[in-house]
């Protein structure tokens, strides 16, 4: 019996070495799973907008879509008086707030999707179209420039004094809705490093990220600041740098 066993035996530890191996190999994970480049990053942007064009569904007399819609107007040449402002019965306008994410490297002329949402009391924006709103950031920049007819996924039915109502009619999305008007400066070519940011502050992590980096590149390239940041000697040139950090 004693040869059975031993086989049994160099069985289970084939088995055990190679469920080892195998965990090793699903725990392994690249940098730019584990790491971000510090200063590479997306901006939020927002601008106050019209809708217009709506069923009569749009605000009830609220004074800064008044306000709005005149200075609109008077970008176009038309100045109201103060009495037809009074007058005015907008529920076919709405006044919303228009927001984007500014991705990294993000070039003029570029499409963004964009969110509007109502700021008042507008019944509904389903068929209504954004006029032309800049997008600032928080600078106070402009940065881009939304304008385009809205997609809202909701819908709404009344009769009989029953009402029935499936998901928001106040918000609504347009895809490739902005148009990007001004680059936003990264530090990406600045200086004679970058630093790698990671998802979440571990200091095994950043030990082993660095090592990873040494033994790819060679010792001292990368060092681990703290339990977040890691430190890496990058080429000068930007051609060189993107290469290595492809690399990386």
């Amino acid at each position: 019996s004693l040869p059975g066993h031993t086989c049994l035996w160099h069985v289970a530890q084939c088995c055990l070495v190679g469920c080892l191996a195998f965990a090793g190999w699903a725990h392994a994970a690249r940098i730019k799973e584990v790491a971000s480049i510090e200063g590479v990053r997306s901006n939020q942007l927002t601008g106050f907008g019209l809708v217009v064009g709506l069923d009569a569904t749009g605000d009830q007399t609220m004074p800064y879509t008044t306000q709005g819609l005149s200075n609109y107007m008077q970008q176009l040449g038309l100045t109201l008086s103060a009495a037809s402002l009074a007058q005015l019965q907008m529920k076919n306008v709405a006044a919303v707030l228009v927001t984007a994410q500014l991705p990294a490297f993000a070039r003029p002329g570029q499409l963004l999707d964009v969110n509007v949402s109502s700021l008042g009391n507008a019944k509904s924006l389903k068929g209504g179209t954004l006029i032309a709103s800049p997008l600032k950031g928080a600078d106070g920049e402009v940065y881009a420039i939304a304008q385009g007819n809205l997609i809202v996924a909701g819908a709404g039915a009344s009769a009989g004094g029953s009402k029935v109502q499936v998901n928001h009619l106040s918000a609504g999305r347009i895809p490739d809705g902005a148009q990007v008007e001004r680059a936003v400066p990264t530090a990406l070519q600045d200086g004679s490093s970058i630093n790698l940011s990671l998802n979440a502050s571990d200091f095994q992590t950043a030990r082993k990220v660095a090592q990873a980096i040494d033994r790819r590149f060679g010792t001292g390239v990368a060092q681990a600041l703290d339990g977040r940041t890691v430190q890496v000697k990058t080429p000068a040139a930007p051609n060189d740098r993107v290469n290595f950090i492809a690399e990386m």
